[in-house]
């Protein structure tokens, strides 16, 4: 009974008012004329896909606002003070996508924000989030290990918030670079939210499995609509507001380290971006096909649906390493 007021209902919820927004929304988006335009940098072949709605992640992450209150209130609890560090970074991020977003649509400015206006804003908001963790939540400067190299835990003392600055935005843009195929961001971040769901569960965390709950619900609402062929985007509100969620749920797991496997996807995305661009500094050829690295597999002749299978799989993969860790 505990995980059906938990869980399922707060999930159940989410789904409904997601795919609902959404089913009536997208028609509107479309009439005003809110739609994507591809960029002649980006792939040539997704030229088909201009003038498909975007802002479809402002929806989930309405749903998952109004499914999470909705429980709190029904529930007679109120939320947990950790939860306001993920709060913080999650929707300060979305935030910051919906102003890169705005510029876009309603300024028609394709690049929306600047890259370094874009930065500088997100290490604002990393530094924001990191000031709120240690007041509400203590001031701890070590990283739990899981008992590798024979530790618990290393001690950084002020170097852990200057190093989990750039992490944090790191991790967020990589996730944002993961939003490039119909229904990929989506996927990736439904399996991250089932991982902390076991988590939560083995953990006896009611607040963030009805939290994570929430988020799964509203994400499997959109991606009804965001699978291939795509009707809308979640755009960067969506996918900065995901790439902070995932991120501030780890930190509040205590499992910094296992932000690699937990986010693989995303840092796989991140990396081979990086690559392409300083192998092209240096030699003058491409190391990928095009980048982020699920472009170089559609250019290998892979269709959309086979590269959000086998990196969700991948991805899953991942979350249950990253279990096996925590609870060994």
């Amino acid at each position: 009974m505990e995980y059906l007021q938990t869980i399922v209902l707060p999930m159940a919820g989410s789904f409904l008012l997601s795919a609902l927004l959404l089913k009536l929304f997208i028609p509107v988006l479309r009439k005003v004329k809110l739609g994507q335009k591809i960029l002649e940098i980006g792939p040539s072949w997704h030229r088909c896909k201009e003038g498909t709605p975007v802002l479809g992640g402002l929806f989930f992450l309405l749903s998952t606002l109004v499914a999470f209150g909705v429980w709190a209130l029904l529930s007679g609890r109120m939320p947990d003070v950790r939860l306001l560090p993920i709060a913080v970074l999650a929707l300060l991020s979305g935030l910051v996508g919906f102003i890169d977003d705005y510029i876009k649509l309603f300024k028609k400015r394709n690049k929306g924000l600047t890259a370094n206006q874009k930065l500088l804003l997100q290490f604002f908001i990393a530094a924001v989030f990191l000031a709120v963790r240690a007041y509400f939540c203590g001031g701890e400067t070590s990283v739990r290990l899981f008992g590798l190299f024979g530790q618990e835990r290393v001690e950084l003392h002020w170097f852990y918030y200057l190093l989990m600055l750039f992490v944090i935005v790191y991790v967020i843009n990589c996730a944002n670079l993961t939003d490039g195929i119909d229904g990929l961001a989506g996927s990736v971040a439904t399996i991250q939210c089932v991982f902390f769901l076991c988590v939560g569960v083995l953990l006896g965390d009611t607040e963030l499995n009805a939290l994570c709950a929430s988020l799964a619900g509203g994400l499997l609402g959109f991606l009804v609509f965001n699978f291939h062929p795509a009707k809308i985007f979640m755009g960067d509100t969506g996918s900065l507001f995901l790439g902070g969620f995932v991120t501030a749920v780890v930190f509040a797991l205590d499992a910094e380290l296992l932000l690699l496997p937990i986010c693989f996807v995303w840092f796989c995305e991140g990396i081979s971006d990086v690559l392409q661009v300083f192998w092209f500094r240096v030699t003058g050829k491409r190391l990928f096909k095009m980048a982020p690295i699920h472009h170089h597999f559609e250019l290998c002749g892979w269709s959309e649906v086979r590269v959000v299978f086998v990196f969700s799989f991948i991805s899953a993969l991942f979350c249950a390493l990253s279990y096996w860790i925590m609870v060994r």
